[in-house]
């Protein structure tokens, strides 16, 4: 599959999800997605920016959006990581990275002085009809929350 770029239509697909779970993207049709790609379940940085889509929450559903997060981490230990913090949105299993590899997110990065291959943090919104509206690349935790809520009110006329 060819990586989707910002205007085209995001091929459906399934993941293993939180909750027993399979996730299929056309279970969404109508509502805006957001998939939050992140390195590892339970890191300090990872750990914030899930707090940071729980504490939103209400803002995103207002806006008509569900939130998914993406890691390479098993079913197993994402349901340990949202139940330790208490994500109200469930975590899909990319442990084959086939998610990874349709975003292009598996990046080489250097840890501890050695490179190794790893998801870069990246988010992906998609429209009601399927399209990717808006993408955002080596996010920074800290100010991510509000550039993706800004972008879904700007796309749904919502400026609260």
């Amino acid at each position: 599959m060819t990586t989707p770029s910002v205007g085209s239509p995001v091929p459906d697909f399934e993941a293993q999800s939180t909750g027993e779970k399979i996730f299929q993207l056309s279970d969404y049709r109508g509502k805006y997605a957001v998939l939050y790609f992140y390195p590892k379940d339970n890191t300090p940085g990872c750990t914030q920016e899930g707090q940071h889509f729980r504490d939103n929450i209400e803002k995103f559903t207002a806006l008509n959006a569900v939130v998914f997060g993406i890691s390479r981490d098993t079913v197993r230990v994402h349901e340990g990581f949202k139940c330790k913090q208490a994500f109200p949105f469930d975590l899909l299993s990319d442990h084959d990275e086939a998610l990874c590899r349709l975003f292009d997110v598996i990046k080489m990065k250097t840890l501890y002085g050695k490179q190794v291959r790893g998801i870069e943090r990246s988010t992906f919104l998609i429209d009601p009809q399927g399209l990717l509206v808006r993408e955002w690349r080596k996010v920074k935790v800290k100010t991510h929350i509000q550039e993706v809520l800004q972008a879904l009110m700007e796309l749904t006329g919502n400026q609260r």
